[in-house]
């Protein structure tokens, strides 16, 4: 595997990881999405006092998630920083994997949207990523018949 795959999967867990975060350290975004998501039961039978309580071992299992996507992402960022030839393409496309996989769960999961600014700065972002791996990495030439004085 090569250390760009290694650096795109890397900043999918560090979103993944801030959505962990939001979920279970968030104002009542799981006990919202469980009202939502029983409304049709609870009306049937009459209670959604099952969200009153279900809601906080969501939390806790979003907060093992989120040391879970951590520790994942630092695994494969190591990985991506021993595979990649440079630390620089290994940052930079972490970072852009990171800025779009948090915009689009942003977007499935809360319908957030983004100001036309941050599109310009994550496009500026990605130009600067496709230069970087564009470049080939030059090396020094050796000195071959070097004579030991």
């Amino acid at each position: 595997m090569s250390g760009s795959l290694y650096a795109l999967f890397a900043g999918f867990m560090g979103a993944a990881a801030s959505l962990s975060a939001k979920l279970s350290l968030g104002a009542d975004y799981m006990r919202d999405m469980c009202e939502s998501g029983i409304s049709s039961w609870a009306e049937t039978h009459g209670s959604t006092a099952v969200c009153d309580w279900l809601h906080i071992p969501l939390r806790l299992l979003c907060a093992i998630l989120l040391f879970t996507c951590n520790a994942v992402m630092w695994t494969f960022f190591s990985k991506a920083l021993r595979h990649c030839s440079s630390s620089a393409r290994a940052t930079v496309t972490t970072t852009a994997s990171n800025f779009i996989s948090s915009a689009v769960l942003g977007r499935l999961i809360f319908g957030e949207t983004h100001a036309a600014l941050w599109w310009v700065g994550i496009s500026l972002t990605l130009c600067g990523l496709l230069v970087l791996h564009g470049s080939t990495s030059q090396s020094l030439p050796q000195e071959e018949g070097k004579k030991d004085t």
